[in-house]
């Protein structure tokens, strides 16, 4: 059974949250790196597993707080778009947010949105809800892949800039 958003919520707000014996290695979590190599190593675990269990919902909240509640929105809500461009098979992750389009980019652990550019930047925060939700959408395989031409792919590219320009 996986937990619902109210119910991740709740958990979220809750003081009483105990951490499952199997995700010790997350008490000790202080610097950005920890956080982001447990986001990786979850991640790997829900894709191993196909699905992801409660353990990893508890871990992740427990982690990102009001970050993974967004970023798990996104992802159940189908927010999470991969751009195959063909032939060159070129991958552009985007989520949908409120106000617009996202490009992110996973690998450089990069984002276009605001909260990214103020807070993630600025060292206040360690990773933005689109990035989280990206990560995620791809361990679970739960996100709208979108074929494109290669013609295209500068036109798109430009679009998406243009909206954070």
């Amino acid at each position: 059974m996986v937990l619902s958003y109210p119910t991740l919520a709740r958990l979220y707000y809750s003081t009483k949250y105990i951490y499952p014996e199997e995700m010790i290695f997350l008490k000790d979590m202080k610097e950005e790196t920890s956080k982001i190599d447990a986001l990786k190593k979850i991640c790997e675990e829900i894709k191993a597993l196909g699905k992801i269990t409660d353990e990893h919902l508890a871990a992740l909240t427990a982690l990102f707080g009001s970050r993974f509640l967004r970023a798990w929105k996104a992802v159940k809500d189908g927010m999470v778009k991969k751009y195959v461009f063909r032939p060159s098979g070129r991958v552009v992750w985007i989520v949908v947010g409120r106000e617009r389009d996202y490009l992110v980019m996973p690998e450089a652990m990069f984002c276009t949105c605001d909260d990214f550019y103020y807070h993630v930047m600025g060292r206040k925060a360690y990773i933005c809800y689109h990035l989280i939700g990206q990560k995620i959408a791809e361990a679970l395989g739960q996100y709208d892949e979108i074929e494109e031409t290669d013609d295209i792919y500068d036109f798109l590219i430009n679009e998406w800039k243009e909206i954070t320009a």
